[in-house]
């Protein structure tokens, strides 16, 4: 063996599962595969003269990190104009988007905006036509699924009224008929869209090299790209012509209520394209909207009288397009919030027993995404169907309350707000659970969603009570999401997620060791370095 490169660390955590061994502190790397493990002793008998050797030092090596839910290319349309993640009051929203509005003389626009803001002022255009003057505004709401939008900007889009569509959109109308500038889902959202003048590619593709730099920095070695256009792979090739791509991306594109077959084997031909670090590897479906904005699919209504309708009109017309994918070995990852929904999507994966043969079925990873609220029948049923379970955290502690007062939690009423995000009802029940952002619905940064897997609050605020704290995962737990059971839920348990030899030479490097450190603490500490292929993407300063 004449390894590339080793790395050395005071701590290193394999997560190899099956082979747990020794303690390690030594890692050595050929033509971007693990070529051995062992001891720093070890390591000065593997080292040759033209050996690079990194010295950690006193950190903590582990396997890459994977956030299992993004939108990097998608994000970039939804993080245009004022960012209002911190805005707690509807004072602090206008103050912001006054500020905006200042010095932008085209289209006001925001993001991140979160109803509860709002407290018991109705989401209506009137709000922003305070800000806005003559111009068209037009601010997304922070789940990504709805947006508002002022008068000015219904009057360029010609909406006047309701619309019909194929998927469960909706233009928010008065009891006159009246928009009132609301928009629910893609469909609705894109009669405003398709008027606001568009970046460049080049503008673009700045804008996402740099943010993938950023997901580096944070310590992802890779994600799991919730979304996919031909967009996307240009962008993907026209960085890669520059360079390395800092992590891998594994995208799935979008299988929408309205396709049929012929759609359907359109996306089953992208699998398997893509570059050096990126490739389509899934199709994403949606079966349900959000709880907050009334789209989820329940099995009652909530408080409002809403969420009680599949995205797909004709929910039989998903199952039947799960079958066309998973019957041809294709992965799927099912977007489902409510119980009703998650219930739905169990019993079509269920059914692909009757339909898929069984070699297939056991090599292809089917998910669900979100999981938001569910009742233990369901939790006991992920097992069963073999589904692996992709969750966000940080959904739970930046966006409910542990006194229910949130939009999230007075939509569903005390009992279905219990249920909230049942990260550990479903670990113990021997499900995969991988663990994502869903930037830019909520922030990347790794270390802080860890920590907040195991608080269920959010990390830095002591004195904020846990939300269903019986919920919380063991640090180990929340690690493996983002290593050992990322690398399952994407079907790549045998080639990454552990530092095993033979496995893909990704890694994260911690100044504290996520498995000992108080997660509070661990989620302010520093990220050393990540790792793609033995090759150092990204190396704190003092360590470069």
């Amino acid at each position: 063996m004449t390894p590339d490169l080793i790395i050395l660390a005071d701590t290193i955590h394999t997560m190899d599962e099956l082979h747990p061994g020794q303690p390690v502190q030594a890692v050595a790397i050929s033509d971007g595969l693990i070529a051995a493990v062992g001891s720093r002793q070890d390591a000065g008998q593997w080292q040759q003269t033209d050996t690079q050797v990194v010295d950690l030092g006193n950190a903590t090596l582990t396997p890459g990190l994977v956030d299992c839910h993004i939108h990097p290319v998608f994000g970039l349309d939804l993080t245009v104009g004022a960012d209002l993640n911190g805005a707690a009051t509807l004072k602090d929203v206008l103050t912001v988007l006054r500020a905006e509005a200042g010095h932008d003389g085209g289209w006001l626009r925001g993001w991140g905006l979160n109803p509860n803001a709002f407290g018991s002022v109705q989401l209506h255009r009137s709000v922003l036509d305070r800000v806005s003057g003559e111009q068209p505004a037009f601010i997304r709401l922070f789940d990504g699924h709805s947006a508002l939008a002022n008068s000015r900007a219904l009057e360029l889009a010609g909406i006047h009224g309701s619309y019909d569509f194929d998927q469960a959109s909706e233009v928010v109308c008065d009891a006159d008929g009246v928009p009132t500038g609301l928009l629910l889902e893609a469909a609705a959202m894109e009669l405003v869209q398709r008027h606001i003048p568009q970046e460049s590619f080049a503008q673009r593709k700045a804008r996402l090299g740099e943010l993938l730099r950023d997901f580096a920095r944070s310590g992802l070695t890779g994600g799991h790209i919730m979304d996919h256009s031909e967009e996307s792979a240009a962008l993907f090739q026209a960085l890669e012509a520059e360079g390395e791509l800092p992590l891998r991306l594994r995208s799935a594109p979008w299988c929408m209520p309205g396709s049929g077959e012929a759609t359907w084997k359109e996306l089953a031909r992208s699998i398997g394209t893509g570059g050096r670090r990126w490739s389509v590897e899934a199709i994403k479906l949606f079966v349900d909207g959000t709880v907050d904005n009334g789209t989820a699919w329940l099995y009652e209504p909530d408080v409002q009288g809403q969420s009680t309708a599949p995205f797909w009109p004709r929910p039989e017309e998903y199952s039947a397009a799960v079958r066309y994918f998973a019957s041809r070995g294709i992965p799927t990852a099912t977007h489902a919030i409510g119980d009703a929904g998650v219930d739905h999507v169990l019993e079509a994966l269920e059914s692909l027993c009757h339909v898929v043969p069984g070699d297939v079925l056991r090599r292809t990873v089917h998910r669900i995404e979100h999981i938001e609220t569910v009742p233990d029948e369901l939790v006991e049923r992920f097992r069963g169907a073999g589904v692996v379970a992709s969750m966000q955290p940080t959904h739970c502690t930046h966006y409910s309350m542990a006194d229910h007062s949130d939009n999230w939690s007075t939509r569903l009423g005390t009992e279905r707000a219990g249920r909230a995000w049942r990260c550990r009802d479903l670990r113990d029940a021997g499900v995969t659970l991988g663990i994502g952002s869903d930037w830019p619905i909520a922030p990347f940064e790794p270390l802080p969603i860890i920590a907040d897997a195991q608080l269920r609050r959010r990390s830095g605020q002591p004195d904020q009570q846990p939300i269903a704290p019986s919920q919380a995962l063991t640090a180990i737990q929340a690690l493996e999401g983002y290593t050992s059971h990322a690398a399952k839920a994407a079907g790549l348990w045998d080639v990454s997620g552990s530092i095993t030899v033979g496995k893909r030479a990704d890694f994260t490097a911690f100044e504290l060791d996520p498995l000992t450190t108080a997660p509070d603490e661990f989620a302010a500490s520093s990220v050393l370095g990540t790792f793609v292929d033995g090759e150092i993407q990204f190396m704190l300063e003092r360590l470069a």
